[in-house]
């Protein structure tokens, strides 16, 4: 797929790392962005920044996303493209003790299913409203190519880390949903891909200590470092403009295994 300013794209998670930096590269290629978010404040200075627009989702609920859509499809047209970044995590054992008092606990429900709301249903739910939309268009070449998704999971999908139970899970459904949605919208030209970022320099990680970042830089084999949100966007837009590459999900990690803890 050609990007160009005849396109418009939705990137969910918009206005903070991964996807701010995705936004910024679909951008500087002409392409109409707009921002889904919770951050109010930072999404539209982003959205300015671009000459792209802001919409406040909370991609737990349809209502939100389907207004969304409206307003972004509204102002931009409808979108050829949609980069779901929006995902957050948490740390509870399946089972475990209270480090003073010794007392059995386990993971709390409501958090699990929050997890799950946010990364694995509110990821679906985007894609749903997004390839119903992409349906209406014409295609875009010869081959009949009408849109292009890309998803945002984790290493820990494969190799998840103590406490990691419910962030886990739900990163592996959205690769293992990801063929599954391919073979759903091959008919109508429209592709998916799934990133697995490994350890990213993004907003969440900056706030940890300096000794801390230096040690989850040093367990990378190479190169040795964080990964930066740029090489994120690099490979996500390659993910939409390689008209062959569909169905995949792919480790962008820097040969990491994550240790159990």
């Amino acid at each position: 797929m050609e990007l160009n300013s005849s396109m418009s794209a939705v990137i969910t998670g918009g206005s903070s790392g991964l996807g701010a930096a995705t936004a910024r590269a679909l951008a500087s290629k002409g392409v109409k962005v707009a921002l889904f978010d919770l951050n109010v404040e930072a999404g539209e200075s982003l959205a300015a920044e671009l000459g792209g627009i802001f919409c406040a989702v909370d991609v737990t609920s349809q209502d939100a996303c389907e207004a969304g859509f409206a307003k972004a499809r509204a102002i931009n047209g409808q979108e050829r493209v949609l980069i779901n970044c929006a995902g957050t995590g948490n740390a509870f054992k399946t089972a475990g003790r209270d480090k003073k008092t010794g007392a059995i606990k386990t993971f709390p429900m409501d958090k699990f299913e929050l997890i799950v709301q946010i990364n694995l249903l509110g990821t679906f739910r985007c894609i749903a409203l997004s390839a119903a939309g992409m349906m209406t268009l014409d295609p875009c070449d010869d081959h009949g190519e009408r849109g292009a998704i890309v998803n945002t999971a984790s290493v820990a999908a494969q190799d998840g880390q103590m406490g990691q139970a419910s962030y886990a899970a739900s990163k592996a459904g959205v690769v293992g949903m990801t063929l599954p949605i391919a073979r759903d919208l091959m008919s109508e030209g429209i592709r998916i891909n799934t990133i697995m970022p490994g350890i990213f320099d993004t907003p969440l990680l900056q706030s940890a200590p300096d000794n801390v970042k230096e040690a989850l830089a040093s367990s990378v084999p190479f190169p040795k470092r964080l990964g930066v949100p740029p090489e994120f966007a690099h490979l996500a837009v390659a993910m939409v403009e390689n008209g062959y590459f569909n169905g995949e999900s792919v480790r962008l990690d820097g040969a990491i295994r994550m240790a159990p803890r």
